[in-house]
């Protein structure tokens, strides 16, 4: 008798919490690709069926409910975690039970795990590109914040070593913890105009991201041009703090809903007919997007979700994604990305104004890096302006 029940997965992102928004993000990318896959008969005619907890946000919960899910529901295929707080709560418990996990979420690499699929770019695919681009435009002098955990610590860590290479000069660094109030924000905002860098690199997350960028909008610092760079920050907050507020600061990222290709138009029609017409994909909803079609389309070649075959096929399969060709690397698990800087616009758009020429091979130890490989070999610069002096914020 064929088997027809239901292909089962567990999906932990967080619907509640400080990062709830990107959490929403990212679920909303993963039922839109089981959607679909199900609406077009499933894969060997068996759906794909989601069980997706809220974890709140609380490490202790990404933990809890991945054990749960493999005791009680029996399932060893996951989706999930959003910060590097909670995939490293869930990684013991993937390798303990011989699970795998599919991660979406770019981050400050250093890591490898045979149970992990990282979808999300690492620091050669994003960080590396947006240094470099606003140390040429805007001043060698930084000053850096973020959120307290290992991502961001991680993650300005490696732009301090960029610095250190291209000569530039950390002025400042300040980190908010997770729960931090818009006081907090404003004390920081208040110690970046007595330093006055030529750039600000932030690495805050969630509900931080609009105090922050709402305080600064006020500052003298702003009206003369000085802009924020972020590598976290996608439509989802810009949507949040308001296009007022966001236009003129630069984002980095695999995708923006901008793009104008088929792959792309497609996806935002989709999200929005699924998720309402006010909704824009982000880059994390399309990386989540991503790889539950990458997990399908290996499902469909090996035939079962037995762990080492579909480790396998996962490994040799490439997608035509929304941000352009993807695939994996089968030597460190990670995906091969696009690398863009989008400027925000007054409408509250992220405009390309810098392109990888092609997808980028991950390096997530940055051995092969060279800083001066964006300008040489690998930067387009799109039919965009850019403004190299300050009095483009307004």
């Amino acid at each position: 008798m064929t088997n027809r029940q239901p292909w089962r997965i567990g999906v932990l992102f967080s619907q509640s919490g400080p990062t709830s928004g990107s959490g929403t993000a990212l679920l909303n990318g993963t039922n839109l690709a089981v959607s679909k896959i199900n609406a077009a008969g499933g894969v060997h005619g068996r759906t794909i069926e989601v069980t997706s907890p809220d974890p709140g946000g609380v490490e202790d919960n990404y933990r809890l409910l991945a054990r749960q899910l493999n005791v009680d529901n029996n399932i060893s295929i996951f989706f999930g975690g959003h910060t590097s707080i909670s995939r490293k709560a869930l990684i013991p418990t993937i390798e303990g039970s011989d699970s795998l996990l599919f991660y979406p979420t770019f981050y400050e690499g250093f890591e490898y795990s045979d149970h992990v699929f990282y979808f999300g770019s690492c620091p050669n695919q994003y960080t590396v590109h947006l240094v470099d681009y606003m140390s040429q435009r805007f001043g060698s002098s930084f000053y850096l914040v973020g959120a307290n955990y290992v991502f961001p610590r991680e993650s300005n860590r490696i732009i301090k070593e960029l610095l250190k290479q291209s000569s530039g000069e950390l002025i400042g660094e300040r980190y908010l913890e997770l729960d931090s109030s818009a006081a907090d924000a404003q004390a920081v905002v208040l110690d970046i105009e007595k330093r006055r860098p030529d750039v600000i690199f932030s690495t805050l997350v969630g509900n931080q991201i609009n105090d922050f960028y709402t305080f600064y909008n006020g500052t003298d610092l702003r009206k003369s041009g000085v802009p924020i760079a972020s590598i976290v920050t996608s439509e989802v907050e810009i949507d949040r703090m308001g296009a007022d507020v966001a236009a003129g600061h630069y984002c980095v990222a695999s995708y923006f809903s901008s793009l104008d290709s088929p792959e792309s138009i497609e996806f935002v029609h989709d999200y929005k007919s699924f998720f309402g017409q006010a909704a824009r994909p982000s880059s994390l909803a399309e990386s989540a997007f991503n790889q539950v079609m990458v997990f399908a389309k290996a499902l469909q070649l090996a035939g079962t979700i037995e762990i080492d075959a579909l480790r396998q096929a996962v490994l040799s399969t490439s997608i035509e994604a929304p941000q352009g060709p993807i695939k994996m690397n089968a030597e460190n698990h990670h995906a091969h990305l696009w690398s863009r800087i989008g400027l925000i616009n007054p409408n509250g758009n992220l405009v390309p104004v810098s392109t990888s020429k092609t997808s980028i091979a991950p390096d997530p130890y940055l051995i092969n890096h060279k800083f001066e490989s964006w300008t040489n070999d690998a930067e387009t610069t799109l039919n965009t302006p850019v403004m190299a002096n300050r009095n483009h914020l307004g």
